[in-house]
């Protein structure tokens, strides 16, 4: 998704068409921009054994932002799962507001 170019990461054009694809997705959907912490659930199903799934919630998290969330440093909890499906890969994301804290 990321490439080095001229010693700068930068999202290549597959990362560019990820996530325009994320974004056409989730704005489907008409949700509301939060800007509480919240936790995210996902399960990816890819359509065969390649590829880390560390490096896929990178991509999916960056293309939610200004979206679901206003920045991905909101994200206070993460749970992810990854499965293989062939004939229909497929990112599936919850998003619940994370429960308010004490602080010790």
């Amino acid at each position: 998704m990321y490439a080095t170019v001229r010693g700068r990461r930068v999202l290549s054009s597959e990362g560019r068409q990820y996530k325009s694809e994320v974004a056409l997705c989730a704005l489907s959907l008409g949700l509301d921009v939060v800007s509480d912490p919240v936790r995210v659930e996902v399960d990816i199903y890819r359509p065969r054994r390649a590829g880390d799934l560390d490096n896929t919630l990178k991509a999916l998290l960056d293309s939610l932002t200004g979206i679901v969330w206003v920045d991905d440093s909101q994200v206070c909890e993460i749970h992810a799962r990854r499965f293989e499906d062939k004939s229909n890969p497929r990112a599936e994301v919850r998003v619940m507001l994370c429960p308010v804290m004490e602080a010790a």
